[in-house]
């Protein structure tokens, strides 16, 4: 008999999801829950979301808590289109990781080696990013400068040069098949082409390094012998310590990486703006740590954390009705919840049992069930929200989700611990 796995589990799941978001788009009306344009805003969004919340994992799992990727991202924007619009696409790419890892071998030197408190120091770096930056700006984007002449101002860089996008070989190069199926607005199927058709055709050659970068970042981590050391660091380091490992070292090396991570978020944002501007991180970091937390530390989870983030965010912007059928969507998903913990009460056996139960789990229940029909009320009788309301749906949505997912985190034993060689612990 085979094995039922946790990604069999997940593959469940969004199959489940994509169900739910067909039947949602039908009942709605809402093609936009499901358009092409929609994931492929989404996409964007959820890159720099997820590439800054992999610099927090990094940085984690060695055992270093890192809030300081927001700054870190800022170092990464303006280094990207400073290089950017003299020595093109690449040139940004390099000096936007570099700037990254500039913050992150900050953060390594005072919390590794002096023993800073990791969130003073992450605040610190979250000051200093945006003020190093406009110091930068006034010095070399002033009246008279050769990037002043190329239409630079104190707060934005020149336009950079910009790099190609591509598609998908057949399923979104040449005839546009899934474009197609997807304005037959079918059930399901139509869905799917919308999907396929946003998150492969015409991407940004980043958000693909991107996304690979999640399944490498698993390999290295929980597949080689540098990322058991690395997770050691973060779990016990005095273990680690008595096994030959060098855990200064490797926590440098991981807030690094973190904060080139972090840098390479800030150069995708500059890649879709073509350039620099001060303020455009607009708090990712911070969304992107979110999404790690909700991922429990792990690439699978986050990539999932930043995909809902960055979906809340494209939708939004494609359509403030669409953001409606969100009330719908949660009343479904409290049913499905209500559902089950039904099914395990009755399979619990003896009506005794169920009576000993904790309250906490029959609160809970309650509270879905009032919340499901609160959200399919909303549903009926709200047929578009303000404006103020829908720009904030994103981060209401990070709340929320954090709300859910801590009631089972499991955050490295060590992370946020000051470590010192050879004390006893």
């Amino acid at each position: 008999m085979t094995r039922v796995g946790k990604y069999h589990v997940a593959l469940l799941g969004v199959a489940v999801l994509l169900l739910l978001l067909s039947l949602v788009r039908v009942v709605s009306g809402y093609t936009d829950i499901t358009s092409s344009g929609t994931f492929a805003s989404a996409l964007l969004f959820a890159v720099p979301i997820g590439l800054a919340g992999l610099g927090g994992l990094w940085a984690e799992r060695a055992g270093v808590v890192n809030i300081g990727l927001e700054g870190m991202m800022v170092l990464g924007t303006w280094f990207a289109g400073w290089a950017g619009y003299q020595w093109g696409a690449v040139a940004a790419l390099v000096a936007g990781l570099l700037g990254g890892a500039l913050g992150g071998l900050l953060h390594a030197i005072a919390t590794v080696s002096f023993g800073v408190d990791h969130i003073i120091s992450g605040v610190a770096i979250n000051l200093l990013g945006p003020g190093v930056t406009r110091f930068l700006s006034e010095v070399l984007y002033k009246e008279g400068t050769q990037a002043a002449d190329a239409g630079a101002g104190i707060t934005t860089s020149p336009a950079i040069t910009l790099p190609p996008r591509v598609s998908l070989p057949v399923l979104s190069d040449g005839p546009d098949l899934l474009g197609k199926l997807e304005s037959t607005h079918w059930f399901l199927l139509s869905d799917l082409a919308g999907i396929l058709r946003g998150l492969t055709h015409n991407v940004n050659v980043l958000a693909v390094l991107a996304v690979l970068l999640l399944p490498l970042t698993f390999f290295v981590l929980w597949r080689t012998a540098f990322g058991l050391r690395l997770r050691s660091a973060g779990e016990n380091p005095w273990a680690a310590e008595s096994l030959g490992v060098n855990v200064y070292l490797i926590k440098y090396v991981a807030v690094v990486i973190s904060g080139a991570f972090a840098g390479l978020g800030g150069v995708f944002l500059v890649f879709v703006s073509t350039k620099y501007v001060e303020g455009q991180t607009l708090g990712r970091g911070f969304i992107g740590l979110a999404a790690m937390i909700f991922g429990n530390w792990r690439p699978g989870g986050l990539a999932g954390g930043a995909a809902l983030f960055g979906y809340a965010d494209g939708l939004q912007l494609r359509s403030s009705g669409a953001v409606t059928s969100f009330f719908l969507f949660g009343a479904v998903l409290l049913l499905i919840y209500l559902g089950q913990q039904v099914r395990r009460q009755l399979a619990s056996g003896e009506p005794a049992e169920m009576v000993t139960r904790g309250a906490k789990e029959y609160t809970m229940m309650a509270a879905a069930a009032a919340g499901m029909v609160v959200l399919f009320w909303l549903w009926l009788t709200v047929d578009q929200l303000p404006n103020e309301f829908v720009y904030i749906t994103p981060h209401v949505l990070t709340l929320i989700v954090l709300l859910v997912a801590s009631q089972r985190l499991r955050m490295p034993k060590a992370d946020g611990v000051s470590y010192r060689r050879g004390d006893q612990h």
